[in-house]
């Protein structure tokens, strides 16, 4: 009798969920009065979008009402697409400094099967920062993060999710959406233990060092590709299954794009030579130095998405606003930009990497694309993301004006057509201070 009413509760809860689940599905949302930008034309004025399903299921003008449907006055406000940070560590890492919060890497330098979604935190305090500055989706990258770039290695594959969702499964867009690759740098100096301080190395010492580990990765590459020969050739039973060359293979046949991260101009070079060599669908990743050689870049259409602009210059004697004007030397010269914040806790300040842009030299229009629709394109998701059409995935963003602007507020955010709430942590430390009387003397 007991199993029996247990059984019947079950049967009830799941019943509720399945209910619950379906409402949930079918809610419509129309946001009505605001000027929206779409990105695929001009602004259409006094517009309506409306969603279902989780997507746009109509936008224009003068729309009806569809029965049922939920009416958000957004008249006097922007709709602009849901901001885009192409390359993060946001749900990777909560607190750098404390090392059981960080889960950006495994031990050892080639871990091409890794998906970097399957260490997402959901819960992450830096999510809900994120969001209420207009990001809806990341893609959380594996690696280090160092200033000068990361360390060698090739420490996983890259995931694009939604910034919304209980856990991962229902965040998750795209589990693998590139092969990270971290190009070696020459490290001319080393600690050294004896006096704690850096000495210099002998040239020889570092190039040595240098061709060794690029040698290192082209072995892995020509592995990769003989592993994948055989397989087509239907003899894998002739050698052992190896889920690293199974994940390296996705990249030698041109299936996944591999994000190579290079700052410097002579490496940049070699790894466009790499991947011209192995036939590689490269996408550059970081390019502090990358307007140096953007004519490379152009005439082998590689994509660039580049770091924060609210840096200081790489080197000694480069020139003081090298990194606010390396993207609109590279749109200049034919090269697709997007902007990334490379990190977690800053992902927040995309808008203004963009916008700090703009003043040195790039299109106002093209910096607005370079988080929204050209990193869509860029990672092949633009059938899904960066515009307002109907069809397309609803993130979205209401604001008070130009996100690209540091006044702007956010009003509303839709991820996955459902409004979110913009409560998070800075917020609420805000209100927390704002609100503390005034001592009395």
């Amino acid at each position: 009798m007991i199993k029996q009413l247990l059984f019947q509760g079950l049967f009830f809860f799941s019943a509720v969920l399945t209910l619950f689940g379906s409402t949930q599905e079918d809610e419509v949302y129309v946001i009505q009065g605001a000027r929206i930008h779409t990105l695929v034309g001009p602004a259409i004025e006094n517009g309506t979008i409306v969603i279902k399903d989780g997507r746009i299921s109509d936008v224009g003008k003068n729309l009806l009402v569809p029965p049922g449907g939920q009416v958000i006055d957004a008249d006097g406000l922007d709709i602009y697409p849901g901001l885009f940070d192409s390359v993060t560590q946001l749900g990777l890492t909560e607190v750098g400094a404390v090392a059981a919060t960080v889960d950006t890497t495994e031990l050892g330098q080639f871990n091409p099967q890794l998906k970097a979604i399957t260490a997402v935190h959901p819960a992450s305090e830096l999510i809900p920062v994120a969001r209420a500055n207009g990001i809806t989706h990341v893609v959380a990258a594996p690696g280090g993060s160092g200033r000068r770039g990361p360390s060698f290695g090739i420490p996983g594959q890259a995931s694009l999710y939604h910034l919304s969702g209980w856990t991962v499964e229902e965040m998750v867009i795209a589990p693998a959406i590139g092969m990270m690759v971290e190009w070696p740098t020459r490290d001319t100096t080393v600690f050294d233990p004896t006096t704690f301080r850096r000495r210099k190395r002998p040239f020889r010492e570092v190039k040595k060092e240098y061709e060794e580990r690029i040698q290192e990765l082209k072995d892995w590459l020509l592995a990769a590709r003989h592993y994948a020969q055989v397989q087509e050739k239907g003899e894998a039973s002739r050698i052992e299954q190896d889920d690293k060359l199974d994940a390296l293979a996705r990249v030698v046949s041109g299936e996944l794009p591999v994000l190579i991260r290079a700052d410097d101009a002579d490496a940049i070079r070699e790894a466009v030579h790499l991947a011209t060599e192995h036939g590689l669908r490269m996408i550059l990743a970081g390019g502090v130095e990358a307007y140096k050689v953007k004519e490379l870049l152009a005439e082998k259409e590689i994509p660039v998405i580049l770091g924060p602009t609210q840096t200081l210059p790489s080197e000694e004697d480069a020139p003081y606003d090298s990194n606010y004007s390396n993207a609109g030397e590279l749109h200049a010269a034919g090269v697709k930009v997007a902007f990334a914040t490379f990190g977690a806790s800053n992902s927040r300040t995309l808008p203004f990497e963009a916008g700090h842009a703009v003043g040195y030299g790039l299109p106002k229009e093209e910096g607005l694309r370079a988080i929204t629709v050209n990193p869509a394109e860029i990672l092949g998701m633009d059938s899904e993301l960066g515009t307002i059409q109907e069809g397309k995935v609803a993130n979205l963003i209401v604001t008070n004006g130009d996100p690209l602007e540091i006044l702007t507020e956010v009003k509303h955010l839709f991820i996955k057509g459902k409004p979110v709430d913009l409560t998070n942590k800075h917020l609420e430390l805000y209100e927390r201070y704002r609100s503390r009387p005034l001592p009395t003397k």
